[in-house]
């Protein structure tokens, strides 16, 4: 019957129903090629909470550990360790355990910086690697960026640049040829930074001092230590310097 009725209409008609039926055809095309993108997208925002998830899982379980997380304020740090710089004979020592990609060290490497030169002769100041890799996907990248300029005399001016030039690095997908770029400016031997980069001895370095970080109880960044007793973080310079003033005077 339908074909009798198909065969009776004009061919006026005939075509009218051959292009709805395209017409048809094509907003099925449409939706089903909507339908795919959707799933494209709710794959691609799963995974990425699936990531996020796990990052912040990581540093959960982090806090939850015993060893890393109940610390005495007196607890025992390691001194000679690290880069150092002002008196190492000072009988004030201030040690920082410390991101390159993290802004409140950011924030922190300014006064730090103001610190070890108004109390150059009075203070000596350790710096310690602690990325923090679940979260900071270059962290463990730029430790290993200042370790290869230690390794040609120039941590201290590779650790100013990575500090001052954060923002240009921290999500970066090619943060390596940006640290190359660094190296150059600080007239090191590119070859040589960029085996040292990728070497094992400081892989072994950074991952040394990040396990240390761990066992010592550090369980953010920045920590710090001053005169082996962990302090809260200052929330101004002023407050900072009066710590540094305090320790002084009492060990003088």
């Amino acid at each position: 019957m339908a074909d009798n009725n198909h065969q009776h209409l004009t061919k006026r008609e005939r075509r009218e129903l051959r292009r709805e039926e395209k017409k048809q055809a094509r907003l099925h095309e449409q939706k089903q090629e909507q339908r795919k993108r959707l799933r494209r997208r709710i794959t691609l925002w799963f995974l990425m909470l699936l990531g996020v998830g796990g990052g912040i899982f990581g540093m959960v379980q982090l806090a939850k550990n015993p060893s890393s997380h109940q610390i005495s304020p007196s607890t025992p740090i390691d001194s000679t360790a690290g880069w150092t710089k002002g008196n190492k004979d000072a009988k004030v020592t201030l040690i920082e355990y410390s991101d390159f990609q993290c802004p409140a060290c950011r924030n922190s490497y300014a006064w730090v910086k103001r610190l070890t030169l108004e109390f150059n002769d009075k203070m000596q100041f350790v710096y310690r690697h602690f990325p923090l890799k679940q979260i900071h996907p270059n962290a463990e990248l730029a430790a290993r960026a200042a370790e290869a300029a230690g390794r040609q005399g120039k941590f201290w001016e590779m650790h100013d640049m990575l500090f001052e030039n954060q923002s240009n690095w921290a999500n970066r997908s090619d943060a390596g040829e940006i640290f190359i770029k660094y190296a150059q400016s600080l007239n090191l031997s590119v070859e040589q930074f960029k085996n040292d980069l990728n070497s094992r001895e400081v892989r072994e370095k950074v991952e040394n001092d990040y396990q240390h970080s761990i066992q010592s109880g550090i369980d953010a960044t920045p920590t710090f230590f001053l005169n082996g007793k962990k302090i809260q973080n200052p929330r101004s310079y002023e407050e900072f310097k009066n710590l540094i003033q305090q320790a002084i005077q009492s060990n003088s």
